[in-house]
C-alpha cells in the first residue's frame, strides 16, 4: 500500500510541475523572445572592449512591468558583456542571493547553473563610455518546474549515496561487536540477567523461548542506534513470537508490546544519527544524545503502558477468548 502512496505522490508532483510549465509557457512568464531595455554602468571605461564588466541598474517599476510581477525591488545586477568572433555581443548574468527572485527562478531552467545568458540586440554607448543602453534577449527559459524536479531527484540521490557510504564504518563496527558478543555467550548471560524484566513485560512468553533472545538482541541494537542491524533481528523475534500465536493473522499481546518497544525506539547511543550528522559536516554530532534518550524513553514508556492497558479491555480480549475456546474444543 505504501508503494502506491509513494507512486501517487510522485505522479501528483510531476503533473503539478508539468501544469505549471504549461501555464508559464502560455503566459510567457519568462518573456522568451522579448528584449528587455536596461542601462549598464561599467566598472571602468571599457564599453568598447571585447569583455566588459558592469552592473545593470533598473528601477523596480520597470522590472515589475516587464515581467508583470505583483511587486519588485530596484535591480543592481552584475553583468558581463563579451563580443564573439562574428562581432555579436553576448551577456552573462551571475545570479546569487542578492539577485531578483524571478531571475533566481529562471536559472532553474537555464543552460548553466546559477547564471543567465543571452544576446544583446541593441547596444548604445554613452558619450563618456561609462554606461550603455542595452536591449537584452535572454536565452529561452522553458520547463523550469520539470527541470527542478529532475535536478532535486538527482541531488537527493547523490546525498543518499554520500550518507550511505558514511554509515558503512559505523554499521560494520557495531555489527561486529554484536556478533562477537553472540559468539562469546554474552547474549545468553544477558538473557538470564534480564529474565525478571522480560518476564514482567512478556508474561505470555516462556523465559527459555528463542523469542526472548531475539527480543533482547533487537532491543540492544535499537539502543545502540543501529536500526538497520535491528531490522532482521526484529523480524526473527516476530517469527518466534508467531510460533506461540494460537490464531495466525491476529497479533498477540506479546507482539503488540514488542512492536510498541520498537516504535518507541528506546535508545542510548544514536549511532546512526550521529554518523549521518558527521557525514554532512555537523560541528557537534553528539549533541543529540541527551534529547534522543529522553524523547525515545518517554515514547517507549507510553507505548508499553498503552499496550498493557488496552490489552485488558474487553473489546481487545474478545478474539483471544474465542481462540482459547476453539483450542479447548479442538
Amino acid at each position: 500500500m505504501l508503494n502506491y502512496i509513494w507512486m501517487g505522490l510522485i505522479a501528483i508532483g510531476i503533473l503539478v510541475a508539468a501544469g505549471n510549465d504549461i501555464y508559464n509557457e502560455t503566459q510567457n512568464t519568462y518573456r522568451n523572445g522579448v528584449p528587455m531595455d536596461a542601462v549598464v554602468q561599467f566598472d571602468e571605461s571599457s564599453a568598447n572592449d571585447l569583455t566588459a564588466k558592469g552592473k545593470i541598474n533598473m528601477p523596480a517599476d520597470a522590472f515589475r512591468a516587464f515581467y508583470d510581477l505583483p511587486a519588485a525591488t530596484d535591480v543592481h545586477q552584475p553583468i558581463i558583456i563579451t563580443t564573439s568572433s562574428s562581432g555579436e555581443k553576448l551577456f552573462t548574468l551571475p545570479v546569487d542571493d542578492s539577485s531578483p527572485k524571478h531571475w533566481k527562478e529562471m536559472t532553474k531552467g537555464a543552460l548553466a547553473k546559477d547564471k543567465l545568458s543571452g544576446r544583446i540586440v541593441a547596444y548604445t554607448v554613452a558619450d563618456d563610455a561609462k554606461s550603455a543602453h542595452v536591449r537584452l534577449e535572454f536565452e529561452p527559459i522553458r520547463f523550469v518546474k520539470m527541470k527542478a524536479v529532475t535536478q532535486s531527484a538527482l541531488d537527493i540521490a547523490s546525498t543518499a549515496v554520500s550518507i550511505a557510504l558514511g554509515l558503512i564504518g559505523v554499521m560494520a563496527l557495531w555489527l561486529g561487536v554484536m556478533k562477537v558478543a553472540e559468539e562469546a555467550g554474552l547474549l545468553k548471560a544477558l538473557t538470564r540477567l534480564l529474565t525478571p524484566v522480560t518476564k514482567r513485560i512478556f508474561p505470555d512468553v516462556p523465559t527459555d523461548h528463542p523469542a526472548i533472545g531475539a527480543i533482547i538482541m533487537n532491543t540492544a541494537a535499537n539502543m545502540l542506534g543501529l536500526s538497520n542491524a535491528a531490522t532482521p533481528i526484529g523480524l526473527k523475534a516476530m517469527e518466534e513470537l508467531n510460533k506461540l500465536n494460537p490464531k495466525a493473522g491476529t497479533a498477540t499481546n506479546a507482539m503488540v508490546t514488542f512492536l510498541a518497544i520498537n516504535t518507541g525506539g528506546l535508545i542510548l547511543i544514536p549511532a546512526t544519527a550521529i554518523a549521518v550528522r558527521v557525514s554532512v559536516g555537523s560541528a557537534n554530532p553528539g549533541l543529540i544524545i541527551g534529547t534522543s534518550i529522553v524523547g525515545a524513553g518517554c515514547a517507549t514508556i507510553a507505548g508499553v503502558l498503552a499496550s498493557k492497558i488496552l490489552q485488558r479491555l474487553p473489546v481487545f480480549k474478545r478474539d483471544l477468548v474465542v481462540v482459547e475456546k476453539e483450542a479447548s474444543h479442538g
